[in-house]
């Protein structure tokens, strides 16, 4: 089993890895499949099921698909030109992927949103057709949007496909227990373990460039979320807070009243900036999912700026240790809250960063995998039920408590000797259960709890 920290740290646009960047990824391959086919389609069509469908406009699956259609891709956006072309295609009906000649293709009849059952495969599914000039249907093929921009066809969901494949790595961990015994073994700690294991597929400069970009975009996308206000779109009419806050704290800091508890704010404050800069469409980095994405910058940042000792050289330790504890959660359960509620978003994101943090601090590998087992085991149950399928509310706030409890997870950790009732297996095979018999409003579908009980108009 391998999952790159670059697996789990991707750099995309708001507001959803599994409803916006997934989409794109699909009509991305979509468009490779027809250029690979010996003929020629005239149109394209869309048809959304299950979460993509009850949410995807507050998640902008639909714009999502519509800009993936039109050839633009994630790893390359620019929200001016995103906006110019998206507006160009609903007028003129028609994309022009390179590649490709030009295609018939009108949101308002093309893109169809299917309200019935998901597909079997899973919670995310989308169906991408090319037809004739009649209109006929010519190729189809079906895609799984499976969670934190990861996209699987129906044939390599059927076939397994969700796994490495790649040359054999040093340390091939699938279990929290198997991670520990390999560090005992070795001597080596669960950063260096991940990092051996990225080695065998790409240079160490490549590597450590890789991880230094993650880092600034997920830093940069912090300072812009506290530089700007404003209301998020969508419709709900919620404020951005988190400059305000930002400054209030400023404030406070110069005056000299902080009071200790306030690191908490700020903490929070980090958090909702990225995911206020997530809702309004913009640059972030999943982590591992963009409804999750403020939770692991959060408590690097609080790092950064509070902890005596900190130093930025150490951020490659703290996102590889949390890599692979979202890796173990990926492979084991799910990262997806369409398929295990929120529990498999900010529940994992909580953990990585947890992991994370109790590294850098000089936390053994039996501490660290205590500290990401805290924090898992205290998110267990959360829904994900977003007020008009917006990753705004409760999404925002909720990342700032997770990385509050991924804190307090690694200190706690810090604490003790590493021993403890609760394995990290146990509370992800758990987390897996619980997703399991969880009842499907509770699953990004927008049909219970807070988005149904909060007037949203």
């Amino acid at each position: 089993m391998f999952l790159s920290v670059f697996d789990m740290f991707k750099v995309g646009v708001g507001p959803s890895s599994s409803h916006t960047i997934g989409p794109m990824v699909a009509a991305a391959r979509f468009l490779d499949h027809l250029r690979a086919l010996p003929f020629s389609v005239a149109g394209l069509q869309a048809t959304l099921h299950g979460s993509l469908a009850f949410t995807g406009v507050g998640h902008a699956t639909d714009r999502a698909v519509i800009l993936g259609l039109a050839g633009i891709v994630v790893d390359r956006y620019d929200a001016e030109k995103a906006e110019e072309e998206l507006a160009r295609v609903k007028a003129e009906r028609t994309v022009k992927p390179e590649g490709l000649p030009l295609l018939t293709f009108d949101p308002a009849k093309d893109l169809t949103f299917d309200y019935g059952p998901a597909l079997p495969g899973h919670a995310n599914g989308l169906i991408l057709k090319g037809t004739d000039a009649q209109g006929d249907v010519i190729t189809q093929v079906t895609y799984y949007s499976i969670g934190g921009g990861f996209v699987l066809t129906e044939a390599e969901l059927a076939a397994g496909k969700d796994s490495d494949d790649g040359p054999p790595v040093p340390f091939p961990f699938k279990k929290a227990s198997e991670m520990l015994d390999m560090a005992a073994e070795s001597g080596l700690s669960v950063a260096q373990m991940k990092r051996a294991n990225e080695l065998t597929r790409r240079s160490a400069p490549s590597l450590d460039q890789g991880m230094a970009r993650i880092w600034e975009v997920m830093n940069t996308c912090i300072d812009r979320g506290l530089a700007t206000d404003g209301i998020l779109p969508g419709g709900l009419k919620v404020k951005r807070r988190a400059k305000g806050i930002h400054e209030k704290l400023m404030a406070e800091r110069g005056m000299n009243m902080t009071a200790p508890h306030t690191i908490n704010d700020w903490m929070s404050t980090f958090a909702m900036a990225v995911n206020e800069e997530n809702a309004a469409g913009g640059q972030v980095v999943t982590a591992p999912t963009n409804g999750a994405a403020g939770v692991v910058p959060a408590t690097i940042r609080y790092w950064l700026d509070f902890v005596p000792g900190a130093r930025a050289a150490l951020v490659p330790d703290f996102l590889l240790t949390a890599a692979a504890i979202g890796g173990l959660v990926k492979y084991n359960a799910s990262i997806s809250g369409a398929e295990a509620g929120c529990q498999a978003e900010v529940g994992s994101a909580a953990a990585m960063a947890a992991a994370g943090l109790c590294a850098v601090m000089g936390g053994t590998p039996e501490q660290v995998e205590n500290a990401a087992e805290i924090a898992l085991e205290h998110h267990l149950g959360m829904t994900c039920d977003p007020i008009r399928g917006l990753v705004q509310v409760p999404c925002i706030e909720r990342n700032g408590l997770g990385a509050i409890k991924a804190v307090s997870a690694a200190s706690l950790a810090l604490r003790g000797d590493g021993t403890h009732l609760v394995p990290l297996d146990a509370a992800i095979e758990t987390m897996r259960q619980t997703g399991a018999d969880m009842s499907e409003k509770y699953k990004e579908t927008a049909l219970g709890g807070l988005a149904v009980n909060v007037p949203n108009c």
